[in-house]
């Protein structure tokens, strides 16, 4: 339940394309911890807004256009 882990999990989603769509699609920082807790990674959701904006576009490959992970509860 980590930064740690959330950090671990976001370096695992750069390089999969598959899993960057599925954050995409996610609704909520809850939807983000349950794709992160498939995958092996756990954290709560408020350590999600500890991350910065530019952490999190770095995962959906950046720019503002809806792209970031959770977008927009995690602002």
């Amino acid at each position: 339940m980590s930064l740690e882990q959330l950090k671990a999990f976001l370096e695992k989603v750069k390089g999969d394309t598959t899993l960057q769509e599925k954050l995409k699609a996610a609704k909520s920082p809850e939807d983000v911890v349950g794709i992160a807790k498939e995958h092996g990674h756990e954290f709560t959701a408020d350590k999600i807004s500890q991350l910065s904006e530019e952490e999190l576009e770095g995962v959906s490959g950046g720019g503002s256009k809806g792209g970031s992970v959770c977008e927009p509860e995690c602002r």
